[in-house]
């Protein structure tokens, strides 16, 4: 019988050992980012048409950002679309265990 090597270990240990960590990472942080899209979308009434001709794109390209599959999403696009929505982008960079150790506003 095969032992289980990550027995007693965190998820993210066998994440990382596994090699996906950071693709893992990215799917969550994309779904959180387009689930919150879309409920202040939909708090503040604003259309797909209309959130296409705030941010200056296409539909297919606000569907998907909307997409929380998709994780392929620029910088330029989600600062445009959290100005669409009276946001600013924050992206701060953390260490293992939370300290974050860079931070920076995009206005």
């Amino acid at each position: 019988m095969k032992r289980n090597t990550h027995e007693g270990s965190r998820f993210d240990d066998f994440l990382k050992d596994e090699g996906i960590y950071e693709d893992v990472e990215a799917a969550a942080v994309k779904k959180v980012i387009a689930t919150m899209l879309a409920e202040a979308m939909k708090a503040q009434n604003i259309s797909k048409v209309a959130m296409v001709k705030r941010i200056g794109t296409s539909r297919s390209q606000l569907d998907r950002l909307l997409d929380p599959e998709n994780a392929s999403v620029t910088l330029v696009t989600l600062t445009k679309a959290a100005a669409a929505i009276g946001k600013r982008l924050k992206i701060a960079f953390e260490d293992d265990h939370g300290q974050v150790r860079a931070t920076a506003k995009i206005v």
